[in-house]
């Protein structure tokens, strides 16, 4: 039985301003659910956005305000037998807040896996993945600590994918920016941007053409969500890759970009989604429809970057990678041990269920709600 729901928000600075089209973060407002069993087992959900209302519908206070307020009473009453029955109970009384349900999903999928004694991954078909390759996004808006932060990761070990966060400035200041970036960096290191649905169509055709002469590899949501058709007619007009991320939700939305084929890739991400079970079946309509696939993220801490990691080790391919480097971001690790990244990837945990034990005593000593 389940004995308790807990939400908590947690705030943690950034190892820098991390600049987007849409907000600065110089913090991350992390939302954890921790479900307590009646036989003593426990298990971890998060459901962290980016930059709160800017970004998406539900904010770190919206969530846990629907989980304490409605979610949680509702499982706790039911007390359902699985994590099946537990989310078409949520589904079939709770319209929308797909990140909530997904940090819920997490969870339950998190004890499931731990009471079978095996990884999360073979509750969703089983890993094919060990390790997931991992871009780093480059976010200071500064064209040399750009260049230095890259040459630094790469140097490391640590990263050899890199994406530009753009938008904000004119097209033609954001195209130079991220040409000398790739100049800088040479050939064999992959450099991508992201524009967060800045520009318009016509921008579009003027940033992408520069952008597709300079050698950048992907294009990520350059207009706005909405306009599905101006995406379409950028993917048929230009070689390089566009990809759809805030376009893409959840299953019923995806098979209507694939349909239509909209994108050349899908970003994937589980919160987006609602779930993880949803994010795998995002995947399997992209990949049935010839659609390259993304590993996305929400810049969560180490819960949801490994609840992502699970679910995108089931697909077959990845052919442009992730970018699960959240917790790399963030000044505080919230877990007993750092999540392994080495060798340009993040390792996949072995253990039971999402594989990682929580530093409750951190936890609660980041808590602020």
């Amino acid at each position: 039985m389940i004995k308790s729901i807990e939400t908590l928000l947690l705030e943690v600075p950034t190892i820098r301003p991390h600049k987007l089209s849409v907000t600065t973060m110089n913090t991350q407002t992390l939302v954890l659910v921790h479900i307590m069993f009646s036989d003593g087992l426990e298990s971890w959900g998060e459901a962290t956005t980016i930059g709160g209302l800017n970004y998406a519908e539900e904010s770190p206070a919206a969530i846990k305000t629907n989980i304490d307020t409605y979610i949680a009473p509702l499982l706790l009453q039911a007390q359902p037998q699985n994590t099946a029955r537990a989310m078409q109970l949520l589904h079939t009384h709770i319209k929308g807040n797909r990140f909530a349900k997904s940090a819920i999903e997490t969870a339950l999928l998190d004890a499931q896996a731990k009471r079978l004694g095996t990884p999360l991954s073979e509750l969703l078909g089983g890993a094919v993945h060990d390790a997931l390759p991992v871009a780093w996004t480059l976010a200071s808006g500064q064209t040399d600590q750009d260049i230095a932060e890259a040459e630094h990761m790469i140097g490391a070990g640590r990263h050899r994918i890199f994406k530009l966060k753009i938008g904000l400035n004119s097209v033609a200041d954001d195209v130079r920016h991220v040409l000398a970036v790739k100049q800088a960096l040479g050939s064999s290191i992959s450099v991508r941007v992201d524009v967060n649905q800045a520009w318009t169509e016509l921008e579009a055709m003027r940033g992408i053409a520069m952008l597709e002469d300079g050698g950048i590899d992907l294009i990520e949501q350059p207009v706005a969500a909405g306009n599905r058709n101006a995406l379409k007619r950028l993917c048929e007009h230009f070689n390089v890759a566009i990809m759809a991320d805030e376009a893409v939700l959840g299953p019923q939305n995806a098979f209507e970009l694939a349909a239509g084929h909209y994108a050349d890739v899908f970003a994937v991400k589980i919160n987006q989604a609602g779930g993880l079970r949803n994010a795998a079946l995002v995947g399997q309509t992209a990949a049935l429809a010839g659609i390259e696939l993304y590993g996305g993220t929400m810049l969560e801490g180490a819960v949801g970057t490994l609840a992502s990691a699970h679910v995108f080790s089931t697909y077959p391919e990845l052919a442009f990678g992730t970018e699960l480097f959240g917790p790399l971001l963030l000044t505080e690790d919230i877990m007993t041990e750092p999540l392994p990244y080495r060798d340009f990837m993040l390792q996949l945990p072995k253990k039971p269920g999402l594989g990682i034990e929580v530093d409750k005593e951190k936890v609660y000593r980041l808590r602020t709600a």
